[in-house]
């Protein structure tokens, strides 16, 4: 970099970009089937031309600018051109429902958005008069929008073409508000998933992120040359590391797909050297994998069988570089050219040099699986208050069970409760306008105390047991630590979410969601009629196969000297799937444990009291809006469990 990195902010990255690598790629967009390009030469002048427009309409310093919609390059546009006015961008959850709107846009004294599309839009005007402040709605989809003559509605382009005026009549403009922007100016302000409240603002500066993303990149020798999906949430944190802070760092292209069904089709054509998703995202691609195999013939499943074998058995040691035989070499190259390359390439991973997860902790067997097939997976760690950073899986020092080291410019220590501390480059500048809650956030000393409870081992490795308020006591004292359990579980193709109960308790107990997709077709071809989800989640087939599961679960945790005593006793299969429109995730898709407990009340009452089933009627939220309700008649049984180990 050319600039002292206590100087830099991401509108004088956005110029250096544009003057040393200018014909660069900077974003791909995929639009009726055609992948289009955006160079940083080009990127800089559309961000000039929407920043003037900005500024014409009376947006400036100190103003924040809410944006939402799916990734698109015009939106992580809107994002620096709100920074060079020294204005900071606040996305929004794009899929959250107009009422969930609200509260950030209010605490956020949201005057200007920059939304996708008529969706958007019509959120926007369904709540304005509840959020008085709102007075500038600019869209940048005008399809459906042509009728809607709202005086404070404007298209993008009418706002770039304001913008290019206004540059022409003061051309000293741009470059004089940009260049007063300092490195602890705020940069952005995101708002957490709200498990347990309202959503707070997570304010952080230019320097929280960029030495976030600067010091990342050169973990993992990114450069221009790398380029990366962006298809999660742009208001969430690891979108905003990876596709924003590590892009304007870097100088690596962003690659927006066409649209959420396209984006696997999008993945195998862009062929990104870089990736990121939530473990919930690989869970899913591995269902895909497991569903196409059973549908296959004999020769082939006893061929896959074979090779998920040997990968497992020396798959991670050789992506690892270490000693592995001649013989076990030999095999694992065959096996690479019919199956695995294969595989990695029907998944759209063939060109990944790097991939991350997190958001929450990935089960074991999941990560080996990636891993064993060639797949550089790693895991970090981080939250929203810390820019997602805070702990990085150094390549050749990769564990299952460990969350990494301490990322350069982190310190990490315990508290005594074992809750993980943590101090350096990436922790926010505040809760925004909330002193208080940053006041207990921070300390004295300057740790963020994050609210995981956490081990380090001999090496260094922090290894996240689940979240400290979740962490408590079984009835006979022992540890409980639902998260740990939950994602063995969801580890099976079959289980799209669990939640498991027992704090203060005699006994484990769970919920389950199937994954609809995974049990349906596997009902299909046993030809197990069924009519919908509730029928499904209710068969005798389906209850005996997740019973299964759950089985091998317990004889894992038997083996496990933390947890052996944490068996599940009892489950059952829920009647519909946990959602966020019904408040029981948050959208982050985190399971909101203390509300599913009191709203499925009767159900856990049930488990604990004995019973072999239960009915329930339970409220829902409709996909188009409408309120309605689904009742059923659980049934619960007992599970398997196993001897634990001495």
């Amino acid at each position: 970099m050319t600039k002292a990195v206590n100087s830099l902010t991401f509108p004088r990255l956005l110029l250096e970009h544009a003057q040393v690598i200018p014909k660069q790629p900077a974003y791909r967009e995929k639009y009726l089937g055609i992948w289009q390009v955006t160079s940083w030469e080009q990127n800089l002048e559309e961000i000039k031309q929407l920043a003037c427009g900005l500024a014409s309409l009376g947006f400036k310093r100190g103003m924040n600018l809410a944006i939402i919609g799916d990734n698109r390059p015009k939106l992580y546009q809107a994002m620096v051109a709100a920074q060079c006015l020294g204005g900071v961008p606040v996305p929004l959850y794009q899929d959250a429902v107009a009422a969930e709107m609200i509260h950030v846009l209010n605490d956020a004294a949201i005057s200007f958005a920059i939304v996708e599309d008529q969706e958007q839009v019509d959120k926007l005007l369904e709540i304005k008069e509840q959020a008085p402040i709102l007075s500038t709605i600019i869209y940048e989809d005008p399809k459906g929008l042509t009728d809607y003559v709202q005086s404070y509605l404007h298209s993008y382009k009418q706002i770039q073409l304001l913008g290019k005026v206004f540059a022409e009549e003061h051309p000293e403009f741009f470059i004089t508000e940009l260049e007063v922007g300092k490195a602890t100016d705020l940069s952005v302000i995101l708002y957490t998933s709200g498990t347990t409240g309202k959503p707070k603002g997570v304010a952080h500066t230019h320097q929280n992120f960029i030495r976030a993303g600067q010091n990342s990149s050169q973990f993992d020798h990114l450069n221009s040359k790398d380029n990366i999906l962006a298809y999660l949430p742009m208001a969430w944190v690891g979108d905003h590391l990876f596709s924003f802070a590590q892009a304007m760092v870097s100088g690596l292209t962003v690659n927006c797909p066409e649209s959420k069904e396209t984006v696997m089709s999008d993945m195998r054509e862009i062929g990104p050297s870089y990736y990121f998703a939530p473990p919930r995202i690989f869970e899913s691609l591995l269902t895909q994998v497991t569903i196409r195999m059973e549908d296959a013939g004999l020769f082939k499943r006893k061929l896959f069988e074979l090779a998920m074998t040997h990968a497992k058995k020396v798959g991670s040691d050789i992506l690892d570089g270490k000693s592995v035989g001649l013989m076990d070499r030999l095999e694992y190259a065959l096996y690479n050219f019919t199956i695995y390359a294969p595989l990695r390439n029907t998944l759209g991973m063939s060109k990944i040099r790097v991939a991350y997860t997190a958001g929450e902790a990935i089960g074991p067997d999941l990560f080996r699986f990636y891993r064993s097939i060639g797949v550089n997976l790693k895991q970090f760690y981080g939250q929203t208050e810390t820019c997602a950073y805070v702990c990085l899986q150094p390549d050749g020092q990769v564990k299952y069970d460990s969350v990494g080291i301490a990322a350069p410019g982190i310190e990490i220590k315990l508290a005594d409760t074992g809750e993980v501390l943590v101090k350096g480059v990436s922790v926010m500048d505040s809760y925004y306008q909330r002193p208080d809650a940053t006041a207990e956030s921070i300390d004295a000393e300057g740790y963020f105390h994050t609210g995981d409870a956490g081990i380090i081992d001999k090496d260094g490795h922090l290894r996240i047991i689940d979240r400290a308020k979740d962490v408590g006591k079984m009835g006979n004292g022992k540890l409980f630590a639902p998260k740990y359990i939950e994602n063995k579980l969801k580890f099976f193709p079959f289980i799209k979410e669990a939640v498991v109960f027992g704090d203060g308790k005699d006994a484990i107990m769970t919920f389950i969601n199937i994954d609809f997709e995974a049990i349906a077709n596997w009902a299909e071809r046993r030809h197990i009629a069924f009519a919908g989800y509730v029928d499904l989640a209710s068969k005798a087939e389906v209850y005996k196969m997740i019973g299964e599961c759950i089985n091998k679960v317990n004889v894992d945790l038997a083996d496990d000297p933390m947890l052996s005593h944490a068996q599940i006793a009892r489950f059952l299969i829920l009647h519909k799937e946990l959602d966020p429109d019904d408040d029981e995730l948050t959208r982050t898709r985190k399971v909101r444990r203390g509300f599913i407990a009191e709203k499925y009340g009767p159900l856990l009452d049930a488990l604990y009291s004995g019973k072999s089933e239960q009915f329930i009627e339970t409220k829902v939220k409709f996909e188009d809006g409408r309120d309605g309700s689904i009742s059923a008649t659980v049934q619960i049984q007992n599970a398997k469990t196993a001897m634990e180990s001495a």
